[in-house]
């Protein structure tokens, strides 16, 4: 046989084992046992083989104070009935983040016993990089329970000796830098049974917080601790905080190509290197995305933000590169896009922004087996258009309601699975990452057509797909969120799949797809 007719041979059995599987499909779905007309090239296929586990903080939140900049922690308390807002509670329940942060540079020049204990006792403090004053209405058991309330794990950030910023040693009168004997104290604080500070407080049980993170963009700042110094001190906090606690999770900081010299000091304390990426993917020569431009030209500014995430994917893997080889799991802790507009890129609030976040998501799972800890957004305030949830102020004005990422983040967070598996074959305009628990294939699925639906058929290698369900996210790219239009826009809508295993994802769509499936080997 010729190289034609075999390769002829080749495509006509190929053809005919994707016919076949639609038809089985179909029979098991109940429907008409004609199998659908794909075209091979649309056909989106995955093997179920588990490559890596998954963490379950891939959708994390970060939450720090940021003054007079954004009002995110205290516009979310009520600090009338020294409580949690309503509304703020109920959207991050329905956000259901894995893990939550308290820090940010915020915590280079906060002491922690000003934010514990009575309210009325708590000393206001300077924000030295927002401005204004913070009140400490909101500290260490208030963020605690927060997570506790919703189901996220709470992750703190230290005062790791301000990070070496002499800006941020003193304020007025008053010392703002922390040392490793205080952030041992911290520990103590949250999980020590025996802990008679807490007790005194009222608080009789442990609050277990188990994720800690040394400092905050420690490489950043050139006025502050060299490499060396830093690899030094995190060999120091690290032993201090695990005397008071050795079953606590360690977060050092390993940006800047910091990691592998992190790693080779400090490596044995540690648990995890972090790194942050804050980031404006416009183009420099011909910017569309900033101030109001973007709404000049709505393909240019669907083509720029669809290539956002290779920008993102440069700097992951730079991190991955830096750690020479070493399994050490890394922690993206912060990370958004930082476009200048009338508050941080008026163009976030629109639904392109959403499906460039959800490319930026399937490309953390890509990482999953070493990315551990993960965000895309600031978690809430009343200004900045990359947090993921707005808070209209003043109170009774409108309900706090999810921004784009975070209706992606959500989507995804529900439906996902605990391994990664294999996107073998994907149609083009498709960006799919595929993930697996138990016999329930979860694919996470962005049109990166601004106008133009693809249709897949869709295979699980050595499987039978017994039903499935969608979930899928369809708006117009160019629609803005406000919190007069947040309950009609950009919602989640679930659809059975049906006419056997084939899906028509619309024009600039984001979706979640379950598949239960049968094995057949």
């Amino acid at each position: 046989m010729g190289r034609k007719a075999a390769m002829k041979r080749r495509l006509f059995l190929k053809d005919a084992s994707m016919a076949a599987a639609g038809l089985a499909v179909g029979r098991t779905l109940g429907l008409a046992p004609q199998a659908p007309a794909v075209d091979r090239r649309s056909v989106l296929l995955v093997d179920p083989a588990p490559l890596f586990e998954l963490s379950p903080y891939l959708y994390m939140q970060f939450m720090e104070p940021l003054g007079a900049t954004d009002g995110a922690v205290e516009a979310a308390w009520d600090h009338a009935a020294d409580r949690w807002r309503d509304d703020v509670l109920a959207v991050t329940r329905d956000l259901a983040p894995t893990m939550m942060r308290w820090g940010g540079i915020f915590v280079d020049f906060y002491r922690w016993r000003e934010g514990v204990g009575p309210r009325n006792e708590r000393p206001s403090m300077l924000n030295l990089l927002w401005g204004g004053l913070e009140s400490n209405q909101v500290g260490t058991t208030e963020f605690v329970d927060l997570c506790q309330t919703v189901g996220a794990e709470p992750l703190v950030c230290v005062n790791f000796e301000s990070d070496g910023r002499q800006q941020y040693l003193k304020a007025k009168d008053s010392v703002r830098t922390a040392d490793a004997k205080e952030a041992a104290a911290w520990v103590a604080y949250c999980n020590d049974p025996r802990s008679a500070e807490r007790q005194t407080h009222g608080r009789a049980a442990p609050l277990g917080v188990r994720y800690w993170q040394l400092g905050n963009e420690t490489s950043y700042d050139k006025n502050g601790f060299s490499l060396e110094t830093a690899a030094r001190k995190t060999v120091e906090f690290a032993k201090a905080m695990r005397a008071a606690d050795p079953g606590i999770r360690l977060i050092a900081w390993g940006d800047s190509e910091w990691a592998g010299r992190m790693a080779e000091v400090a490596g044995e304390h540690i648990n995890y290197l972090a790194f942050h990426h804050m980031f404006d993917p416009d183009s420099r020569e011909r910017p569309v995305l900033r101030g109001e431009l973007y709404r000049r030209d709505p393909d240019a500014t669907w083509a720029q933000l669809m290539n956002a995430w290779q920008a993102h994917d440069i700097k992951i893997r730079r991190v991955r590169d830096s750690l020479g080889g070493r399994q050490i799991p890394i922690a993206l802790t912060e990370c958004h896009f930082t476009i200048p507009g009338r508050d941080r890129g008026d163009v976030l609030s629109t639904w392109a922004a959403g499906v460039s976040y959800a490319r930026m998501l399937n490309n953390h799972q890509r990482h999953g087996d070493l990315l551990k800890i993960a965000t895309a957004a600031d978690f809430c305030g009343t200004r900045w258009q990359n947090n993921a949830v707005m808070i209209p102020v003043p109170k009774g004005s409108g309900r706090a309601y999810l921004q784009p990422v975070a209706r992606v983040m959500q989507l995804y967070r529900h439906h996902t699975g605990t391994h990664a598996i294999k996107v073998s074959g994907m149609p083009e305009g498709l960006d799919v990452v595929a993930s697996r628990r138990g016999n329930t294939v979860c694919l996470h699925v962005a049109n990166t057509q601004r106008a133009r639906p693809v249709t897949a058929g869709l295979q699980v290698a050595g499987s039978t797909i017994r039903r499935g369900r969608v979930f899928e996210i369809v708006e117009d790219s160019t629609v803005e969120l406000s919190y007069l239009n947040s309950g009609d826009v950009m919602k989640t809508v679930e659809k059975p799949l049906s006419t056997g295993a084939v899906w028509e994802f619309p024009a600039a769509s984001v979706s979640a797809v379950e598949l239960d499936i049968i094995p057949s080997r």
